[in-house]
């Protein structure tokens, strides 16, 4: 990616979890799941989320192609102290980078971070095993075209984790969601110039409750896709099974648009407008019968 470009509009995105325990079903990944609401809050358009495993090629791969055809990519995982934590030295190898000791890093984790109740003799300043595994946290992939405040962000000030940045739009965050949530809020004032939207409006979602199984609703909803996809607006059907009624959605960035279609929507699927899916539901109704 040109350096230029890094810091154009932002018109898509990618996610890249990294993680064997996520394959393995060991953990439940909930940090695309966040990402995408983020992202649709923005009006980024999320276009690609991939899992994959603690692979060195594989992290290669997908970091290079993921950086070539989106705007902002954003990783999960592998950044910790142990040997299977290796997103910084692949990210590194995927553009040709050295990995370096971040002072800046190093020094906040120092400040900032406390000593494990188990690690009671622990000190910063004696060599040890893990003094070593600490340190390996702060050694980033650094490119010296580039300032260092484009490399590392430091968003929350209570916080020694930085925001590792590759290639100018590769995004390298923790897998733990409470620490992968907050930087990546953090990371939304720096965003907001380069959105679409400056002003963070994003897109807007309608949601219309039917109690019609999908066929009986197809024809309409073809017919009104053809009709708002040139405004930049999608209409979805999302059947649910074992429940009572079916949603029809409205999404795109024209709020007035999007409101002005709800009555001849409402009318065609016999629906209503709700706020959340489930909100008609009735237990003594029986479910639709899908087809």
């Amino acid at each position: 990616m040109d350096p230029a470009q890094s810091k154009g509009l932002i018109h898509t995105a990618a996610c890249l979890i990294i993680g064997d325990e996520v394959l393995g079903g060991k953990t439940v990944d909930t940090n695309s799941a966040y990402f995408a609401k983020f992202c649709f809050k923005l009006g980024i358009n999320l276009r690609r989320i991939e899992v994959i495993a603690d692979d060195e090629a594989e992290i290669i791969e997908a970091a290079r192609r993921m950086s070539q055809n989106y705007d902002l990519v954003v990783t999960s995982g592998g950044i910790g102290p142990t040997h299977d934590d290796i997103t910084y030295q692949s990210i590194a190898k995927a553009f040709g980078l050295p990995l370096k000791l971040h002072d800046e890093t190093w020094s906040r984790m120092r400040r900032l971070s406390k000593p494990h109740k188990n690690q009671p003799n622990f000190d910063w300043d004696t060599p040890s095993a893990a003094l070593t595994a600490k340190q390996r946290m702060a050694i980033l992939p650094l490119d010296e075209s580039r300032p260092p405040s484009e490399q590392a962000m430091f968003v929350h000030d209570d916080l020694w984790v930085p925001i590792s940045v590759v290639n100018g739009n590769v995004h390298i965050l923790p897998g733990v969601p409470r620490l992968f949530e907050a930087l990546l809020e953090g990371m939304r004032p720096r965003l907001l110039p380069r959105l679409v939207d400056p002003e963070g409006k994003g897109v807007h979602r309608i949601l219309i409750s039917t109690p019609l199984p999908e066929s009986a609703v197809a024809e309409f909803l073809t017919q009104l896709a053809g009709e708002a996809e040139p405004k930049g607006v999608k209409i979805g059907s999302y059947p649910r099974w074992g429940k009572s009624r079916n949603t029809v959605t409205l999404v795109g960035r024209d709020l007035e648009y999007l409101e002005s279609l709800v009555p001849a929507v409402e009318k065609a699927v016999q629906g209503q407008c709700v706020q959340e899916e489930g909100e008609l539901d009735s237990d003594s109704e029986e479910p639709i019968k899908q087809q």
